[in-house]
């Protein structure tokens, strides 16, 4: 019989951090022919499955540096 290893961590909050993390808003955007067509080949190329997933990686990587380097400063 396997035995679930116990991460000592409460169950519900793993529950409760599982939770906040489902996609709940939608965003559509629009692609012109060449931008599809970069977008296709680069998933062509680099064995790319799921292109929603490497846009929405793509977006918030350059969201997030963005916001690192533009932080408002006191000085």
């Amino acid at each position: 019989m396997a035995r679930k290893k116990n991460s000592g961590v409460d169950p519900r909050y793993l529950d409760k951090e599982r939770a906040s993390l489902v996609r709940k808003h939608r965003k559509s955007v629009f692609f012109n022919k060449r931008e599809l067509a970069a977008i296709d080949e680069y998933c062509k190329l680099f064995g790319v499955r799921s292109r929603s997933a490497l846009i929405r990686q793509a977006t918030m990587e350059h969201v997030l540096k963005e916001l690192d380097e533009n932080h408002p400063t006191l000085f």
